[in-house]
């Protein structure tokens, strides 16, 4: 008899913990790399984004979480993702400029869009579809998952007050646009690791260098080989870096799924703007309280370098459909939010640049000739119609999870 009792509750307790655990034993694991070492703090947006996911998703996917380089070079896991090697990755946008030029604008151009800028036209303006049709053209799904304030500008070992102070100087430079616009006034961009920065500045193989905010340089050690800061940070105004999920995968997944993807894409995007953003208060001051000196770019300056930005906009859209397609939508809404702006000053976020009325014309004629324009207004009003309904999912309903136009 007690043999009996000691069989059934064994029995019994198998089946209570097969039940219990049958979620996560049926969830798909999905194979994730973050585009940033363990050293860089900007991992911290991708691993609040897998982490929020694994919450929601708890018995649909389980992310196994990489840390950058971990299993595929940096500049390989765009298409380790788009054959399926990998589930997903994050990535810096503009590392694929070398595929397609437009690449450059998703992520942050030079004198564009400043983060609140790039949330509005994300998930109000029709910059999602944008993106994830560039995106699906490999085979990837793409969300926006992740941004930061504008990037700290540019650590220098001698001041930099003028456009002339930059003659001759060797600067570490992301952005093929950026290295062109600093080459242009006298100075002498590096291609360089952001790990290997340091080391450049240290041993005066470069005389400076930028990467991200406040937190992630000072984690760095740039206060340890600089004596300059150089403000404010034109080259990278509002950086933006997204979740690539293969094609393949996302249509593995339930509607509820792709649903819960998309709102953790959301909630990451708005927690890394107001976590970096916040903490970079603190962090100008250490750097201030250890002897940094800042040294701002005057407003003629900064005019001149927005003219540069708008001129090089435009000679890459003539060559590139797919650029015309994005810069227009995007001048479209620096041109939509003008007179909000400018009313409501000095209560407001953002800017409406410099020479704008002359770009937005010839943006505009470029993206006509290019045949891309009446694409652009159909999906900036269908992205508005979809947002307005609010497409929650419902049960027995189908959620459409790609934001692209649909009949």
């Amino acid at each position: 008899m007690r043999k009996s009792i000691l069989f059934w509750g064994s029995i019994l307790i198998a089946i209570v913990f097969t039940i219990g655990s049958s979620g996560s034993a049926l969830a798909k694991e999905l194979r994730f790399q973050s585009i940033w070492p363990a050293s860089i703090h900007l991992n911290k947006g991708d691993k609040y984004f897998a982490n929020l996911v694994d919450v929601l998703c708890e018995d649909e996917v389980d992310i196994d979480y990489n840390d950058g380089g971990s299993l595929v070079k940096t500049d390989e896991v765009f298409d380790a993702v788009s054959n399926g090697m990998l589930d997903m990755a994050t990535d810096w946008p503009s590392y694929w400029e070398g595929k397609n030029s437009a690449y450059a604008l998703i992520t942050s151009w030079p004198m564009g869009f400043t983060p609140a800028d790039y949330m509005i036209w994300y998930w109000q303006g029709g910059g999602l579809e944008l993106a994830q049709e560039l995106y699906g053209k490999d085979n990837i799904v793409w969300f926006p998952h992740a941004i930061t304030g504008p990037e700290s500008g540019q650590r220098t070992t001698e001041p930099v007050r003028s456009l002339e102070d930059y003659e001759g100087i060797k600067m570490r430079q992301c952005g093929r646009i950026q290295s062109k616009m600093l080459e242009d006034v006298g100075g002498s961009p590096v291609f360089m690791p952001g790990g290997e920065v340091y080391m450049g500045i240290q041993r005066g193989t470069i005389d400076g260098g930028e990467f991200s905010v406040p937190e992630v340089d000072w984690n760095m050690g740039f206060q340890e080989i600089t004596d300059y800061w150089v403000l404010p940070g034109w080259h990278q105004p509002g950086p933006v870096w997204g979740v690539l999920i293969n094609q393949d995968t996302w249509d593995s997944f339930s509607e509820m799924t792709k649903f819960k993807f998309k709102e953790a894409a959301m909630a990451s995007m708005m927690w890394t703007w107001t976590y970096f953003e916040y903490g970079s208060s603190t962090y100008t001051n250490k750097f201030t309280d250890a002897g940094i000196e800042i040294t701002r770019l005057d407003d003629e300056v900064l005019e001149r370098l927005q003219k540069k930005s708008f001129d090089y906009m435009i000679e890459e859209a003539k060559k590139n459909a797919d650029f015309a397609k994005i810069a227009f939508s995007q001048l479209d809404f620096f041109k939509r939010m003008e007179t909000w702006r400018k009313i409501q000053r000095p209560f407001m976020y953002g800017r409406t640049p410099a020479g704008l009325d002359r770009v937005h014309e010839e943006i505009k004629k470029i993206a006509k000739d290019h045949g891309v324009f009446e694409e652009v207004r159909e999906i900036q009003e269908s992205a508005r119609e979809r947002n307005k309904k609010q497409n929650f999912w419902k049960p027995g309903t189908k959620y459409i999870s790609n934001p692209m136009p649909v009949e």
